[in-house]
C-alpha cells in the first residue's frame, strides 16, 4: 500500500507541475477521438472527415475552455444531419440548443460529463457515468448525465432513420414527426434517463453521509441500484437490454470508482479520532479521519566550508612576528596549541 501511496502522490506532484501541458494534451484527445467518432456514425458530409480539419478543430479544443469541446462536436454534428437532411438538422438544432440552455443553467461547469456520456455510449459502458458524477459531481450532475444520453440516442435515431428522411423531400412533416416520434418512443432512452438521473443522486447523498467506507458503500449501491433499475424498466417496457452489458458495466463502475477514491478521497479509519470542544454558544463533537499520505524521507545534508584561517609567519631576523592567512579545511583543524618556539627565538627580537 505503501508503494501505491507513493506513485499516487507522484503522480499529482508531476501533474501540478506539469498541468500547463498535460491538461491541454488531454483536451486535444478527448476532441479529437470525440470527432473520430462522430465523423464515423455519421460521416453524411465528407469535407468535416478530413482529417486536417479534425486535427485544427481538436488542437484549438486544447487551447479553449472545455466547454467549447461540446460546442465544436454539436456543429459537427449539426453539419453531417444537415447534409442527410436539412428539416431534420432543425429538429436536431432545437434538441442541441434546449439542451445546452439547461446546460448553461444548472452544470455549467460539467460540459465533459455532457460530452464523455455519448463516447461511453459507443464504447457500450455508459453504466460507469451516473457512479462517476456521483462522486465527483453533486445533485445537479444528473441533469448533466440526462443530456448526455439524450445527445446519443438523437444521433442514434437519426441514423436509424437515414433511409427514411434522406429520400423523398414532399413531406417535410412527416420527415420531422418520425424523427420526434422515434426519439420520444424510444423506451432505452427512457429507462436510462430514470436510473442514470435516481443513480447520480442516490450516490451523492450516500457518499456525503458520515459512515466509515461511505464512498466504498456509495459506488457498490449506485451499481447495484443502476442494475435493478434498468434490468426492471427494461423488462416492463420491454426495451431489449443486454442483461451481461449491464453487468459487465455495473462492476465496471466501481472499478473506477475505486480509483478515484483512491486520488480523492483516500482515507485511513483505523486512526479516526472524535474531538469535543465547545464555544460560548455551542459544543461541538468532531470525527477526524485521517488521509494516507506517505511521510516525506528526510535527506540531512552535511556542508563543509572552507575557511581561511591565520597562520603564524616565522619572522626573519629583526623582524617582527606576523600572521599569514591562508585556506584551510575546518575539519582537518587540530586544537592544539601552537608551539611557542614556531615563533622563533624571543630574545632576538628584543635585542
Amino acid at each position: 500500500m505503501t508503494r501505491l501511496l507513493e506513485i499516487r502522490d507522484n503522480i499529482k506532484v508531476i501533474f501540478s507541475k506539469y498541468d500547463v501541458f498535460i491538461i491541454p494534451v488531454l483536451k486535444f484527445l478527448l476532441a479529437l477521438v470525440m470527432l473520430i467518432m462522430i465523423n464515423g456514425r455519421l460521416g453524411y458530409m465528407s469535407r468535416l472527415g478530413n482529417p486536417g480539419i479534425v486535427i485544427i478543430v481538436a488542437l484549438a479544443c486544447s487551447f479553449l475552455p472545455s466547454g467549447a469541446i461540446l460546442l465544436f462536436g454539436a456543429l459537427f454534428s449539426m453539419g453531417h444531419v444537415f447534409a442527410l437532411s436539412p428539416e431534420v438538422a432543425i429538429v436536431v438544432g432545437v434538441i442541441f440548443l434546449l439542451i445546452y440552455l439547461l446546460y448553461l443553467r444548472f452544470t455549467p461547469g460539467e460540459s465533459l460529463c455532457v460530452v464523455v456520456t455519448p463516447m461511453l455510449f459507443v464504447f457500450h459502458v455508459p453504466y460507469v457515468i451516473p457512479v462517476v458524477m456521483g462522486l465527483i459531481g453533486g445533485p445537479a450532475s444528473a441533469l448533466s448525465v440526462v443530456c448526455g444520453v439524450i445527445i446519443y440516442f438523437t444521433l442514434h435515431v437519426v441514423t436509424q432513420n437515414a433511409a427514411n428522411v434522406s429520400g423523398d423531400l414532399s413531406d417535410i412533416m412527416a420527415q420531422i414527426r418520425l424523427i420526434i416520434d422515434s426519439l420520444l418512443g424510444n423506451k432505452q432512452m427512457l429507462v436510462l434517463c430514470v436510473s442514470f438521473a435516481v443513480v447520480t443522486i442516490a450516490v451523492y447523498i450516500i457518499r456525503r453521509l458520515p459512515i466509515e467506507h461511505c464512498w466504498m458503500i456509495a459506488m457498490i449501491s449506485g451499481a447495484v441500484l443502476c442494475m435493478v433499475i434498468t434490468l426492471i424498466g427494461g423488462l416492463v417496457t420491454n426495451a431489449g437490454f443486454s442483461i451481461l452489458g449491464i453487468i459487465f458495466g455495473c462492476i465496471l463502475s466501481v472499478g473506477v470508482g475505486k480509483v478515484i477514491e483512491f486520488f480523492k478521497f483516500c482515507v485511513d479509519y483505523t486512526r479516526t479520532e472524535r474531538v469535543q470542544f465547545e464555544d460560548d454558544e455551542y459544543y461541538y463533537y468532531v470525527k477526524a479521519v485521517p488521509k494516507m499520505n506517505v511521510s516525506a524521507t528526510e535527506v540531512k545534508v552535511k556542508n563543509i566550508n572552507r575557511s581561511r584561517v591565520r597562520r603564524p609567519v616565522r619572522p626573519g631576523r629583526g623582524e617582527a612576528a606576523t600572521m599569514e592567512t591562508a585556506p584551510m579545511d575546518t575539519a582537518e583543524m587540530d586544537t592544539t596549541e601552537l608551539d611557542s618556539s614556531y615563533f622563533g627565538d624571543t630574545t632576538e627580537l628584543d635585542e
